[in-house]
Parts: structure tokens; sequence; C-alpha cells
């Protein structure tokens, strides 16, 4: 049950309406959106080290931070139809980053966990993310710096809040 609070006229389903309107805020929602896609541009160029594409590195993700996951959950979490999923997570497997198994009670469904090599790419692929973010970030004054850090937690008590 969600204890998110609403306005009047809102539902814990959909957005606040009382800042979409406002120029302003349209503005500063358009600048992230913009900022945000280039950021994640950039930093993604860092994903060729680990040998893997960007789809499949996504649902290992998935993986590695959200626990295992069936193919219907990973299809979902990762927006794409399941027989696209299957391509990916075969790939996955020939690699050797997940395992599959079945279920106990319905051999239809399959388990996909990260393996240990699965995990230690990931986190090596995000260790050179984050690299290269903060390489660039050097070039940052520190009143700069703090500023950002700040953006920085107030987007994520925004992102809390959006669940």
């Amino acid at each position: 049950m969600s204890t998110k609070k609403t306005r009047p006229g809102e539902t814990a389903a959909s957005p606040p309406e009382s800042g979409a309107s406002q120029p302003q805020t349209l503005a500063i929602a358009d600048r992230l959106h913009s900022a945000a896609i280039h950021l994640l541009r950039r930093v993604r160029r860092q994903d060729v080290a680990t040998g893997e594409g960007p789809a499949r590195l996504s649902a290992l993700s998935v993986l590695v931070f959200a626990g295992p996951k069936t193919l219907g959950e990973l299809a979902a979490a990762e927006q794409v139809k399941p027989p696209t999923m299957s391509r990916i997570v075969a790939g996955l497997k020939r690699s050797e980053l997940v395992t599959i198994t079945a279920d106990p009670h319905d051999a239809r469904v399959m388990h996909i966990r990260a393996t240990a090599k699965g995990t230690r790419l990931l986190h090596k692929g995000r260790e050179l993310r984050i690299a290269y973010l903060a390489s660039h970030l050097q070039t940052l004054a520190p009143q700069e710096l703090t500023r950002l850090g700040d953006a920085v937690e107030i987007l994520r008590k925004v992102l809390e809040s959006w669940r």
C-alpha cells in the first residue's frame, strides 16, 4: 500500500500538476532531460571496455542490483518483449554472465541470476563510467562541485518520491 501524500486533484499514480504547468518548471525539466541524455551517452562510451553491448549490460544491471528475475520480469523491467529478452539472456548465458534455472514448481518459468563473473563485469563497467565522469567533474570550481552535489541530492529525493 502506497503512503504517498497527494495534493487535491492529484492521485498517487499521476504526476503533480501544480508545478508542471509553470513555464519555469517546464524549462528546467527540458534542460534536465537533455542534460541527462547527453550525460548518459557520454559515460556509456566506457561500456565498450566490457565487451558487452548496451542491451546486455542494461539487463545484467537489473539482475545485479535488483536480484534474480524471471524472463517476463526482466523483459518488463527493460521494457522489451519476452522474445527480445530471450535473445539478450541467451547472449549473457553464452558469455557466462548469467545462469538460468527452471522453476521447481513450473518448468515453463526460468529464473535468471547474475553470476559472480557478471557481477564483477558490471561493477567494473560502473567504476569506469564513474571514473570517466569524475575526471570531467574535476574541471569544476569547488563551489560549482558543491552546488552540483546539492542538485544531485535534490534529484535523488525527487526520484525517491517517484515510485
